[in-house]
């Protein structure tokens, strides 16, 4: 049976498409370098737009020679889970909530509590 089986092709790596009459786009070498003064040499089509900054083989930043200089984007301050809070309820509106949780709390344990306003 093995000897009869049919052999199949990899659908996603060989194309059965040849190359004939098909015009390449034109392009232009792009050269980046990386604070370790290593050069990449990039192609990209003519009318692509080149970015800026690449990520060398050595996982630096690389810039594009003789190209703008890349803008930094403002960096959002992180809001974290207490200022987020804070636009929900004022400190006078927490603090009473706390005091009424704790009252519960001390309720269940059977603790008398005296509580001042």
């Amino acid at each position: 049976m093995a000897e009869r089986s049919l052999r199949g092709t990899n659908l996603s790596a060989l194309s059965m498409e040849s190359d004939e009459n098909v015009v390449l786009s034109e392009r232009r070498i792009s050269r980046y370098q990386c604070p370790n003064q290593h050069i990449s040499e990039l192609p990209f089509s003519v009318e692509a737009d080149v970015p800026p900054v690449w990520e060398c083989r050595c996982g630096q930043t690389a810039k594009l020679i003789d190209g703008p200089e890349p803008v930094e984007k403002p960096t959002k301050a992180a809001r974290t889970h207490w200022d987020m809070l804070l636009e929900r309820r004022s400190i006078g509106e927490l603090e009473e909530l706390l005091a009424e949780r704790l009252d519960l709390l001390r309720a269940a344990r059977g603790e008398v509590t005296q509580r001042t306003a």
